[in-house]
């Protein structure tokens, strides 16, 4: 019982570790949260993706990933392309603070949302080495606590993910101004380009 304890904490922090920084899933995430548009949707799919590729990784596809490396190369690219498409969409959104309001909510479709946010989650060929390959390869290393350890990986990513989309409103009073819009669409549109070239460079 020790020993499984031990390793799902184990799995919480090193989960927590890789997921708590800016990238861009969390800066959509994050948006989606200030404007409160599908809020839910985008966070059981970012948890349950990272969950899903825990499991693999775990289950030692992550061997099959590594010695295929070619296919993180096509993701690179693919990814890199649609990381800078989305960028510059946020540049434009950013040139036109007037349409930019924090009571927008429900602007954009669900089906938008889900897509975008499945984009975002399965061509960003960095979640496949962190939690297929990173994650997995560190679960193994518990034995008979891999499980434990990947249940909590996929803990740290349900409340990451929870509070970064739910706590996001907390922040939606600054944002009733169409100027603090403008920043925080230039901060997403420097990050996911930047991303997006470093991303296809790397392939």
């Amino acid at each position: 019982m020790r020993e499984t304890l031990i390793a799902a904490l184990a799995g919480l922090g090193t989960g927590l570790s890789l997921i708590v920084a800016i990238g861009a899933q969390n800066a959509f995430v994050l948006r989606q949260g200030i404007r409160r548009e599908h809020v839910a949707a985008v966070v059981a799919i970012c948890a349950a993706s990272d969950a899903a590729l825990i499991g693999v990784g775990i289950s030692g596809i992550g061997t099959v990933v590594k010695q295929w490396p070619s296919a993180l190369t096509v993701t690179a690219w693919v990814g890199g392309a649609f990381l800078v498409g989305y960028g510059l969409l946020a540049a434009r959104r950013a040139l036109r603070p007037a349409a930019l309001t924090a009571d927008g909510a429900g602007t954009a479709s669900l089906r938008t949302a889900v897509l975008t946010c499945l984009a975002m989650t399965w061509l960003n060929p960095h979640v496949y080495l962190d939690t297929v390959l990173l994650l997995g390869s560190v679960a193994n290393g518990y034995g008979g606590g891999r499980w434990p350890f990947g249940a909590g990986a996929a803990t740290g990513s349900v409340l990451w993910f929870s509070g970064l989309g739910f706590g996001a409103r907390l922040l939606r009073r600054p944002f009733a101004r169409p100027g603090s819009w403008r920043v925080l669409d230039v901060v997403i549109a420097c990050t996911m380009v930047t991303l997006g070239v470093v991303m296809t460079a790397r392939a």
